[in-house]
């Protein structure tokens, strides 16, 4: 079960989600046994410890609650209270959050008692919500934000989401909802060797507590360097940044082969070298465009099946040539039968296969034996931050204003609903390529195309939040 998970009025309880949970046993402020889950008590523990050092008293008067349990609460407060206090406070026994034992409702120390309801309980539960996200908490159901929650605001009810979603929540004045549906974040992350790209994203998934994650360019696990991830609502430009160009240092070692055209293969074929190698001038020959034979071990798919699979069960296949430009190459160090180059490269160029073409040159084999994507696009190797970095909440996460490189128009409100509903604007800013709107809040609507004279839709980004 991921910390993030949302449950509420269109999101109901499932049991899948209780396959990870470990719920601990607690007493909750009347010396009575409850459930809740083991990380959001420990939090709470910590967050509990410091309030005391404040002069502030925290005790809880709930946790988890099974699906029966809710169901029997919300029919005693109906009974008790009323239909209209239980529409804006209690939820459906589907519909609660508490079901995941990652919610908790405070009561505050009040006069040798414990209190939640009252005007100076309130108070007091107020004073503590700032330090919430240090924790790992989210007040759950904040001021002004009813219609998005479906729930009135409940100073008591906090939901433990983990500390980096905690601290984005917080920051930016956000419920869980509007977290999950419209966050949007781009990371710099420098990818260490012996781990997939696919790796890196889902351990960004899981430090985010957000399904949607992609990266914009694979590097294979003999790979390091730049890897640029997006998260939430940034997923959508992907493709803007995989486009870019990106520079490479590699190594290689001459007369042998592989099946993978790096030293993680099987060594398919050996020859000598020539006696005389003139490898700097025939490495500068190949700054050219031109038909790159893709290798059989990558995710291109020939048939609607990827050439890796062909690979593994020994079929033979046509491999497919792209069309790829070597922008920049050159020699950085050369040894008896191995050496170095730095290299920038459009989108598509695989760096196995330039280096096996320049083998084929040179009259001999040549194998990559490492790699590093020192830049994409305008991203360098020095901005990156490692994973480990990133887990501790030392990253920086980019806008998706920072990372593309066009111009930004701020609109009125009339044209503000023009974006929202996706419709042809006519091109009065004189825009060559892409435009970002924003509105006047700062919010990024969308991002549009020029075609003829017409600005139109290329991807919009949810508003509705």
């Amino acid at each position: 079960m991921r910390n993030t998970v949302l449950i509420n009025k269109e999101n109901k309880w499932q049991e899948k989600f209780a396959s990870n949970r470990k719920l601990i046993i607690v007493e909750d402020i009347n010396k009575n046994n409850i459930l809740i889950e083991e990380n959001t008590y420990q939090a709470y523990f910590q967050f509990k410890e410091f309030l005391k050092e404040k002069g502030i008293i925290i005790g809880i008067t709930s946790a988890f609650r099974s699906v029966e349990d809710q169901e029997k609460l919300r029919n005693e407060l109906l009974e008790e209270r009323g239909e209209e206090y239980v529409k804006h406070y209690v939820a459906n026994k589907e519909e609660s959050e508490h079901t995941t034992g990652l919610a908790i409702d405070l009561a505050v120390f009040i006069n040798e008692k414990y209190e939640d309801e009252t005007e100076e309980a309130y108070t007091l539960l107020e004073q503590t919500h700032e330090y919430l996200k240090d924790f790992g908490f989210i007040l759950r159901y904040p001021k002004e934000k009813e219609k998005i929650t479906g729930y009135s605001y409940e100073p008591w009810h906090i939901r433990y989401v983990g500390k980096i979603p905690a601290k984005i929540i917080g920051d930016n004045h956000l419920t869980l909802e509007e977290y999950l549906k419209s966050y949007s974040g781009v990371l710099y992350i420098h990818k260490e060797k012996d781990m997939t790209s696919y790796d890196v994203v889902e351990r960004i998934k899981k430090i985010y507590g957000i399904k949607r994650v992609g990266h914009t360019g694979t590097l294979d696990p003999i790979a390091e360097g730049v890897l640029i991830v997006c998260i939430g609502e940034a997923t959508k430009i992907v493709e803007l940044l995989t486009a870019e160009d990106k520079e490479y240092v590699a190594g290689v070692k001459l007369g042998i082969l592989t099946d993978t055209l790096d030293s993680t293969g099987k060594v398919i074929g050996e020859k000598e070298l020539p006696n005389y190698l003139e490898l700097e001038k025939m490495i500068s020959s190949f700054q050219k465009t031109y038909l790159q034979e893709v290798p059989i071990y990558s995710a291109i798919k020939v048939n609607g099946k990827k050439l890796y699979e062909y690979a593994r069960e020994n079929k033979s296949i046509e491999l497919p040539k792209k069309e790829v430009t070597i922008k920049e190459i050159e020699l950085l160090e050369e040894n008896k039968n191995t050496f170095l180059f730095k290299t920038l490269v459009t989108k598509g160029c695989y760096i196995r296969s330039l280096i096996r073409d320049i083998g084929e040159e040179l009259n001999t084999y040549a194998t990559m034996t490492s790699l590093i994507r020192t830049k994409q696009g305008k991203v360098s190797l020095e901005e990156t931050n490692t994973l480990e970095e990133i887990e501790k909440g030392e990253a920086i996460i980019h806008t998706i204003e920072e990372v593309l490189d066009y111009p930004i128009i701020t609109v009125d409100e009339e044209e503000e609903e023009k974006i929202k509903n996706g419709l042809v604007l006519v091109n009065e800013w004189n825009i060559s390529n892409k435009v970002l709107f924003k509105n006047k809040k700062n919010r990024l609507l969308g991002i549009y195309q020029k075609e003829e004279n017409l600005l139109k839709t290329w991807k919009n980004f949810r508003n509705d939040l």
